[in-house]
């Protein structure tokens, strides 16, 4: 149970690092103008130019460590623990992306990332023995089906008009990343055919691609903490239901008011962070564009490099040397 619930943190820390090294990514492959992106529809191209930036091709690496950590949780630990977990990745890109980008948060954003993160100790502390993973094929379908739905809905969410834009957007992801979840969970085994045979395999790669697309077009115009709070709550709620309606999942016996306790917590605090980081939506947005587009204008490696600090350490040196200048001791001719 204890090397579940790790795997379980481990996956939120990898997602959230991934995330705010994608809205960085999207940043730098978008080739739209603000008013193209606001615009809306989905640019087929973005994901190709993405993989020539090499924050997306590591945070794809981070993404699958975490899939794998998540898939290892969800077999001893039930659906709505893992997916709370996996929600408080939102406390860890927000804490990133204050260090990486530059956002700052102000105490308030702190405070809900202290609370996601006692959220989630609570409800993992209360997390009993998953439920049957077993059911029927019809049930296995139906996840494809709601893949093909969430597809189209994604399709018209990303021609509304922002502020709307990014969060309907992140819903969606978020639904498919839940979807994607759910089929994870009701795996039969991983050896090659039986994941050949298993409806729940094909849901799992197209909830992925669809999720991470929607996603990605969610990042190019919007706040990478208002994209992942869309993501985080519709990713941690439905899954959790599902997991506890058809698939057995319960506490440990006396602790299922401090479990929805913690739950609550943990998706209330993500709510908040979300709140808040609306408020400075074209600041994290604009930030990310200067982190994005710095290591292009550096020239050397070792400048890229750089471009991973908030920052500009170029920038900073030559300020630095400018405010020396302008203070140095001016000579004066002394009087005998």
């Amino acid at each position: 149970m204890l090397v579940s619930l790790i795997a379980a943190i481990v996956a939120a820390v990898f997602y959230g690092v991934a995330s705010v090294m994608q809205a960085i990514a999207v940043r730098a492959a978008s080739h739209r103008e603000p008013e193209d992106v606001a615009s809306g529809g989905v640019d087929p191209g973005l994901v190709v130019r993405m993989l020539h930036q090499w924050r997306f091709v590591a945070s794809i690496g981070l993404d699958a460590l975490g899939f794998l950590a998540q898939l290892f949780a969800l077999q001893k630990l039930p659906l709505f623990v893992v997916q709370a977990f996996v929600a408080s990745n939102l406390a860890v890109t927000a804490v990133v992306a204050s260090w990486l980008i530059g956002v700052t948060l102000s105490w308030r954003e702190w405070a809900a990332v202290i609370g996601v993160v006692a959220g989630v100790g609570l409800l993992g502390s209360t997390a009993g023995a998953e439920g049957a993973a077993q059911v029927g094929g019809v049930f296995k379908l139906a996840l494809i089906v709601a893949v093909a739905g969430l597809a189209v809905v994604g399709m018209a969410a990303a021609k509304l008009n922002e502020p709307y834009r990014t969060t309907a957007l992140g819903l969606v992801a978020g639904l498919g990343f839940g979807v994607l979840s759910i089929a994870a969970r009701v795996l039969d085994g991983f050896a090659p055919l039986e994941l050949a045979r298993d409806p729940a395999a094909y849901a799992i790669a197209a909830a992925g691609i669809i999720s991470f697309m929607f996603y990605a077009t969610a990042l190019e115009g919007g706040s990478v903490t208002v994209a992942t709070a869309g993501v985080v709550l519709a990713e941690t709620i439905p899954p959790a239901i599902i997991g506890v309606v058809f698939l057995g999942d319960q506490t440990r016996p006396g602790l299922a008011a401090v479990a929805w306790l913690g739950f609550f917590i943990a998706v209330a605090s993500a709510v908040m962070l979300a709140r808040f980081g609306e408020a400075h939506h074209d600041e994290d947005v604009a930030l990310a564009d200067a982190v994005a587009h710095r290591g292009a204008n550096a020239g050397p490696a070792a400048a890229e490099l750089l471009s991973w600090w908030p920052v500009d350490l170029q920038l900073f040196c030559a300020l630095t040397n400018w405010a020396l200048e302008d203070t140095a001791i001016p000579e004066t001719t002394g009087v005998s």
